[in-house]
């Protein structure tokens, strides 16, 4: 029987490949349904395709619309919408949403001991505490869809947790990875878009380009493994072929190796613990390839990554902070209201005006999420 599959994020890049996956195994998996924001030519697209029982939008106009076109959908919209949403009858929630938002949807379809395959780091940066704490006590299963997680998860699979030592995260060093800080005074929105390796949307494609898309990821490993920062490297790694590795006491390191397509370990989030054949799929050859390069990361080049770590150290509110004024920041440099280096700039003195919360609750995490990006905003002025 086909596992029924609710994703949130639908029209974003990560939603737009778990369709894919969706589409290329109609006997393994059903979209029962999604939320899709303002997108609404991919929405009307998805709707007639995957023929959904429910499908949330950003604004209650266009919720209307839908329900006038569409009379057999439960079309709902905004934040309780996205809720709705979130705990639909289904056997696996995919939230693929941007930014904090997708915080609360998780945290209520978790309390129904959903399995949630997550590709949303900013729930696991803001509020990862919460999010373990609500699985373990609902016993719900929280899957990584992030390459590199996907690669840890599937590098400790069979393993003994305590035997393993370090967790190494490797990074491609986005679109700047050769240039230097000065280089990078006067960059132009369209060359931080344009990524070496990977195909992603604006947001994270800039945050790869920063760098600090790979300090949310360790503080994400810190969240999904339970391992101490000390023992989180990051290893730049330009080829993007192996996704992350495990070191364990006895000096053996598993890494898991793959073609950069997010469409494998999306779909191993949707599959496991089994696996199912992509024909289609590019295969890893790595007679091609040839050689691959490694390199020690540059933590005062990226000064991004180096704050990451110091707000995963520091804990509490203050990786809530990190997120927060990352995304606002982010928000308007591709607005082009500040410059590439103001980005980091901007987390800095965020983080700095900060007294942490050691043990927020989510009344909290919101509070400090929305008044980071308001000090962030007003810091222009």
């Amino acid at each position: 029987m086909a596992k029924s599959i609710i994703l949130l994020g639908a029209t974003g890049s990560i939603g737009v490949q778990t369709a894919d996956i969706i589409r290329e195994h109609p006997e393994d998996f059903s979209l029962t349904g999604f939320a899709a924001g303002k997108n609404m030519a991919v929405t009307r697209d998805f709707i007639r395709e995957f023929h959904p029982e429910i499908v949330c939008v950003q604004n209650d106009d266009d919720a209307v619309s839908l329900r006038n076109e569409f009379p057999g959908v439960h079309v709902v919209s905004g934040d309780s919408g996205l809720i709705e949403t979130a705990t639909y009858e289904a056997d696996v929630l995919v939230n693929a949403v941007l930014g904090s938002v997708g915080l609360k949807p998780t945290l209520e379809a978790i309390k129904l001991g959903r399995t949630v395959a997550i590709a949303n780091k900013e729930t696991l940066v803001t509020a990862g505490h919460l999010v373990m704490q609500s699985a373990k006590e609902y016993g719900a299963t929280i899957l990584p869809v992030d390459s590199e997680h996907s690669a840890l998860f599937q590098s400790l699979n069979g393993e003994k947790r305590e035997q393993a030592s370090r967790l190494i995260l490797t990074a491609s060093g986005g679109s700047f990875r050769d240039s230097t800080r000065d280089d990078l005074k006067n960059v132009t929105v369209k060359e931080a878009l344009n990524h070496p390796n990977w195909s992603m949307g604006a947001k994270i494609t800039i945050d790869s380009a920063t760098m600090v898309n790979k300090g949310l990821e360790v503080i994400e490993a810190h969240v999904l493994f339970d391992f101490d920062y000390n023992d989180i490297d990051v290893l730049l790694h330009r080829e993007s072929i192996i996704h992350s590795m495990v070191e364990f006491q006895d000096t053996s390191v598993m890494a898991q190796l793959g073609t950069p397509d997010m469409r494998v370990p999306i779909q191993y989030a949707l599959t496991y613990p089994d696996r199912l054949p992509r024909p289609e799929a590019k295969r890893l050859n790595l007679a091609e390839i040839g050689k691959l390069h490694f390199q020690e990361m540059d933590y005062d080049r990226f000064r991004a990554l180096k704050m990451a770590f110091e707000a995963g150290r520091a804990g509490g509110t203050m990786t809530t902070v990190l997120n927060a004024a990352n995304e606002q920041a982010v928000a308007m440099f591709l607005n082009e209201e500040i410059t590439f280096l103001q980005i980091e700039e901007l987390i800095e003195r965020a983080m700095h005006s900060h007294q942490v919360v050691s043990a927020p609750d989510l009344e909290t995490i919101l509070y400090v999420d929305a008044e980071t990006r308001k000090s962030v905003k007003n810091m222009l002025k």
